[in-house]
């Protein structure tokens, strides 16, 4: 089993994090953090990495039903969105397949959940 889904997408790298922010709001999600792992790299490390950001996307309501579900869910969550430079206007795009992280919880409840958040984020890659 995968544990993402991917689509590259002809774009610049600014304008595909706008247009992924754009394509979660519509699917309900939010993005809470927004970790740009090149700068972190630069400061922590001092080494250059090419653009790399990572979208901490919440959809409230699913999120509300997971924490219902299962109370330490929060340890996975944000579902993270990897947006990342492939070349030369070319931008992947990689969202975490909910059902592939949380497999190791054993909660009925919970799986239903993630297979809603998989098939959400499932359909927001295929359409960039």
């Amino acid at each position: 089993m995968g544990y993402y889904f991917s689509k590259t997408i002809d774009m610049s790298f600014g304008d595909a994090i706008a247009h992924v922010t754009s394509a979660l709001a519509a699917k309900g999600f939010g993005v809470l953090t927004t970790i740009d792992v090149s700068a972190t790299m630069k400061a922590k490390l001092g080494v250059d990495f090419p653009p790399y950001t990572i979208l901490g996307a919440c959809n409230p309501h699913l999120a509300w039903r997971a924490l219902q579900a299962e109370n330490k869910i929060g340890t996975m969550l944000p579902c993270n969105v990897v947006v990342r430079e492939a070349g030369p206007g070319k931008v992947e795009v990689a969202a975490v397949d909910p059902v592939a992280s949380m497999s190791a919880v054993e909660n009925p409840g919970l799986g239903e959940v993630a297979s809603g958040v998989r098939t959400l984020l499932a359909d927001l890659v295929k359409q960039l």
